[in-house]
């Protein structure tokens, strides 16, 4: 059996998510936001170029619906070079700053691997959700962490780091091989006392185009875990490469696959175009009141 008997306190857990004084309700889906505060990103790496670019973008997800913003400062695309922790913090600390100053009631996640940035940002800020791409695999303190803080924790899987996740990645059977995975990391979130935990498959991180698809027409596995589930599909090359275009022309196929999440029981989705998948909302939300 997958998940283990310390992780079954998580299975009558409510779809909320505690962010200090705040309860996200994930009741129904919502939407997050990202913000890229990096040169390098493989869709709008250096589109923020500065402060008033920065809470410009910020503001107009806020109002086109996004819960959640979240703030990388690092590239985590195929092949990206791995940043210091000083210069992480250097992009990430005031981008946290500026949002949380001109925008003091959004809920804010920062895209980060490091448990020390994490720290870092929260003794400026306070507390904020932590999108670990790594599940923990490149900072072995993350979990006790997340555990002192008491924030929640996006868990991902991938399949080796970065520089090496796309070079020839293979499966026998990749639900089960993730949700083994995901099980052996809730486990250890469970007794480091992590209280919050979002599992994000990883699309793209570790998989092949074939792997992507498969894993989005076996979406609906992962509920076996009763915990919210994210979906970061946006603009990735997955829909792209079946397209035979770019990034900027990805839009469609995004929203295409974002549906077909949501109906896989996407809890969160984690969107370059927050308008957009906020319509894609709407009509879901219209179909299930058909059923």
């Amino acid at each position: 059996m997958l998940i283990t008997q310390s992780s079954r306190k998580f299975l009558k857990r409510k779809n909320t998510l505690t962010l200090g004084d705040e309860i996200i309700d994930l009741s129904s889906p919502i939407i997050m936001g990202i913000l890229n505060v990096t040169p390098d990103s493989f869709y709008d790496g250096g589109v923020i170029k500065d402060e008033k670019d920065l809470l410009e973008r910020a503001g107009k997800m806020l109002e086109d619906g996004a819960t959640i913003l979240d703030i990388g400062a690092v590239s985590t695309r195929p092949g990206s070079e791995i940043i210091s922790t000083k210069e992480e913090l250097e992009r990430l600390l005031p981008a946290t700053i500026a949002i949380r100053k001109h925008f003091p009631e959004a809920h804010i996640s920062i895209d980060t691997f490091r448990s020390w940035v994490a720290v870092r940002i929260m003794d400026e800020i306070g507390p904020v959700v932590v999108n670990d791409i790594s599940g923990g695999q490149l900072d072995s303190k993350m979990f006790e962490t997340i555990g002192k803080l008491k924030v929640p924790y996006i868990l991902t899987h991938m399949k080796g780091t970065p520089q090496n996740m796309q070079e020839n990645p293979h499966y026998d059977d990749i639900v089960r091989e993730i949700s083994a995975y995901l099980s052996d990391k809730v486990r250890k979130l469970t007794k480091a006392e992590v209280s919050d935990v979002i599992i994000d498959p990883g699309f793209g991180f570790g998989k092949e185009v074939a792997h992507n698809y498969e894993l989005l027409n076996r979406l609906d596995s992962f509920k076996v875990f009763q915990l919210p589930v994210m979906v970061g599909v946006s603009r990735k090359s997955m829909i792209w490469k079946i397209l035979e275009c770019g990034p900027e022309e990805a839009l469609n196929g995004t929203t295409v696959i974002n549906t077909l999440a949501l109906i896989g029981g996407a809890d969160i989705l984690r969107v370059h175009d927050v308008k957009e998948a906020m319509d894609v909302l709407s009509v879901f939300h219209a179909i299930k009141l058909t059923l």
